[in-house]
């Protein structure tokens, strides 16, 4: 590298943008492109980063396979902030095997370490378990060690496991000093100040943290998660999330008990309607013996003349968990609240929905004025104002795993 090059590289690192800039703002060689897109990137402008990396990418030659391995990462790195997941994951993975083979494993972590957060952010847990899990703790920069033990954090509070989640903001609170890098530090605090805050509410109670909801979850209690939409006891755990008309059933005997839920009541949750005919409770009864299936081992429900109840098994206590915004539109909200502009395809790949399923619900929610658009076509992104005050956690994709 020619010395501006590597004069511009050390102002990146030291945090000097602009800097950076000035030593290679006139320049088109592969190079100084890939400078250029960090440094946009870094301010934000992540449209030209991603341009001028693709460029700097495609200017490398056939023995430069090292540095286009780099453009890689650090375009996918700008994909994530963008929330653009369109590029297939081999891509990424290809790059990794070229920088392994290199003995580059400083950007091999990184490219790990962002495929680790984009599996989060889609809500594949799993996915994103096993990425972190082939990390070297040991081997990161303070900057990027903190950056992990985030996403460690995040992973850990979205399957319910809020001490790890602490030690893990422990572990990103010390990487992030060692780093010096401000916005890591804010970032550590504001998801230390989100696990304190309530991420559900008990029907006929009050708002419930994190650890609560945890040790609700943990013990024999029959739990309706209208959070997750999601019916369980202890280990067992019953998915919802894909039949509208069970848990609207469900929620309502829940809520009733220890008493029973009248027929019209239930066929209005149900099915929609406050004009109940023969066929509507036709189908009631059809519905309430799939609901029985449903609850085996867990309680049974039984009819009365005024509609049916439930009767939990091996004495166990019942509770709701209600959500601390309702709606069909909540998860959308959960995802769009972290601040960042995501496009529709990304919020479909993330709430395993289609896309005009999720144009028609943004649609409403910007009618609302919950939701605004930015850039038009292709360019088009979605935001969401903060939700203040609470959590949410229990709303995101997959907080635990539902089929």
């Amino acid at each position: 590298m020619d010395s501006l090059i590597t004069a511009s590289a050390r102002s990146l690192a030291s945090g000097d943008v602009l800097g950076a800039l000035k030593h290679v703002a006139l320049r088109g060689d592969p190079p100084a492109l890939a400078l250029r897109g960090i440094a946009m990137a870094r301010l934000g402008d992540f449209p030209k980063a991603r341009e001028l990396l693709r460029r700097a990418a495609r200017g490398f030659g056939s023995h430069e396979e090292l540095a286009r391995a780099r453009c890689v990462v650090a375009e996918a790195e700008v994909a994530l902030a963008m929330r653009d997941f369109a590029g297939p994951p081999r891509v990424l993975a290809t790059a990794l095997a070229v920088l392994e083979t290199h003995g580059d494993y400083g950007n091999a972590l990184q490219a790990r370490l962002i495929a680790a957060r984009k599996s989060l952010l889609l809500g594949r847990l799993e996915a994103a378990a096993a990425e972190l899990s082939r990390l070297d703790m040991r081997a990161l920069t303070p900057a990027l060690a903190a950056v992990a033990q985030l996403a460690t954090a995040e992973l850990a509070t979205r399957s319910l496991r809020p001490a790890a989640a602490r030690a893990a903001l422990a572990h990103a609170r010390a990487a992030a000093a060692r780093s010096g890098v401000p916005e890591l530090l804010a970032e550590v605090m504001e998801a230390n100040a989100a696990l304190q805050r309530p991420v559900a509410r008990r029907h006929g109670g009050g708002e419930m943290s994190l650890d609560e909801v945890a040790a609700l979850l943990a013990s024999d209690t029959l739990v309706l998660d209208a959070c997750r939409r999601g019916l369980g006891s202890g280990a067992i755990w019953r998915p919802l999330a894909r039949r509208p008309v069970l848990f609207a059933l469900a929620r309502a005997l829940v809520e009733a008990w220890p008493g029973d839920a009248g027929r019209e009541l239930l066929i209005e949750q149900a099915f929609n309607t406050r004009r109940p005919d023969e066929t509507h409770r036709a189908r009631l009864r059809v519905e309430i013996g799939r609901l029985r299936a449903l609850f085996k081992g867990l309680a049974s429900i039984e009819a009365t003349p005024l509609g049916f109840t439930i009767r939990p098994l091996a004495g166990r206590a019942v509770a709701v968990l209600e959500p601390p915004i309702d709606g069909e539109q909540a998860s959308l909200l959960a995802l769009l609240s972290d601040g960042a502009a995501w496009s529709t395809s990304a919020l479909a790949l993330a709430l395993d929905a289609s896309q005009r399923t999720v144009q028609r619900a943004l649609a409403e929610l910007e009618a609302a004025g919950q939701v605004r658009a930015i850039g038009n076509a292709r360019t088009r992104r979605w935001l969401a104002p903060p939700l203040a005050g609470f959590t949410t956690i229990l709303l995101l994709p997959a907080a635990l795993p539902l089929e």
